[in-house]
């Protein structure tokens, strides 16, 4: 399969029965695939008129009780940010798939890039967390389309999945598990009546509320200026907007070690680490064997999940090794949160690759060999 159809499964495997979207290269073919598939399993596809109006469809659609997913390039998911932040402060569930392409502006329309892993986590303004996913394959495009739908589920928030055009359009084998093989998260509603039920204040001992759908008998306002616990606005009322603001951050970075994913291989005796992530850890696999041929003892982290980032894994790293090197198509952006969770226990090499290609490997066997020295 080719990653866009393999996401597309994946993502009608999770449960989404809605998709809103508007055509934008390169992640039409999801939009394309979606309105083939959705008509057939009695989901529902609609092309909108923009993305500022896809975000909000598919948002609209999760208070209606549906799983539901958008897809967009960089251009678009810069028109997305406002309706994110509404997703965010609403902690409406939902999936936005971004395939990334080279920028700014119009950009690199059919060329691959990493620009957008900082818009991911920053985009949108004020005080939030969010949680992105960098797939580096057609089996994880399938196998992550799950995991979204399932964190977003979990914690009430948006999830974004970080694709990339060479993610999206290559073809290659993957693996369906039977259906009771595949753990699929539902909706947790509510175990009070109506009379009883305020729609953002959670269980006790818990970060998440559970969540109604409109039209089942409960009493739901959906606000996106800041408000407590039952949906009212609050005007000046700092202590009830501080409350909240801490709440939808800590849900997600207080939960980091159980939301965060990562591969690591041939770190058991490493001098070098190469940190990577997304289709630049392709190539970063094939120059940590090279590396390795010669003698040079390196190994691979990659972070599947890219936010909420997690700081302590490389902390703990960086007391291991002397060196990580950090390829990424952009000029440089996950390496300063490399930089700043190693808290200078080892050297930082960045590797940035601009201009819509895959950093070639001998470009990364390059600077492993100059970690080593």
């Amino acid at each position: 399969m080719t990653g866009y159809d393999a996401l597309v499964e994946g993502a009608i495997t999770a449960g989404c029965r809605f998709f809103a979207g508007y055509p934008i290269t390169p992640s039409t073919e999801i939009a394309e695939r979606m309105s083939n598939r959705l008509p057939k399993v009695g989901g529902i596809f609609i092309q909108m008129e923009d993305e500022l109006a896809s975000i909000i469809a598919i948002i609209g659609a999760s208070w209606g009780g549906l799983k539901a997913m958008t897809a967009t390039s960089g251009p678009g998911f810069s028109l997305m940010q406002e309706g994110l932040g509404f997703a965010i402060i609403t902690e409406t569930p939902i999936v936005l798939v971004d395939v990334m392409r080279g920028g700014p502006s119009t950009g690199l329309v059919t060329l691959p890039s990493q620009g957008d892993v900082m818009q991911a986590r920053w985009g949108s303004h004020g005080d939030y967390a969010i949680i992105a996913l960098a797939p580096w394959s057609s089996q994880e495009m399938f196998d992550l389309a799950i995991k979204a739908f399932n964190l977003a589920e979990i914690y009430r928030n948006p999830v974004i999945i970080l694709s990339d055009e060479v993610v999206a359009h290559i073809r290659e084998p993957i693996k369906i598990p039977p259906p009771d093989e595949i753990e699929v998260v539902e909706r947790r509603k509510p175990s009070v009546p109506p009379t009883e039920f305020i729609p953002y204040l959670p269980d006790p001992g818990e970060w998440v509320s559970p969540m109604p759908a409109f039209g089942e008998g409960y009493n739901l306002l959906v606000e996106s200026v800041m408000h407590d616990e039952f949906g009212h606005r609050i005007g000046m009322g700092q202590p009830i907007a501080e409350r909240k603001i801490k709440r939808i951050y800590y849900k997600i970075e207080k939960n980091v070690e159980k939301i965060a994913m990562y591969e690591e291989r041939g770190l058991e005796d490493a001098d070098v680490a190469i940190v990577t992530y997304g289709s630049s850890a392709r190539t970063s696999l094939k120059a940590m064997k090279d590396a390795r041929n010669l003698g040079i003892k390196v190994g691979m982290l990659r972070l599947i999940t890219l936010w909420p980032f997690y700081d302590k894994l490389i902390e703990e790293l960086s007391s291991k090794v002397k060196s990580i090197v950090v390829p990424e198509m952009n000029m440089g952006k996950i390496v300063r949160e490399v930089e700043r969770a190693s808290k200078g226990q080892c050297k930082i090499l960045p590797v940035p690759k601009v201009g819509g290609v895959l950093h070639n490997p001998d470009e990364i066997l390059s600077a492993v060999k100059l970690a080593a020295r």
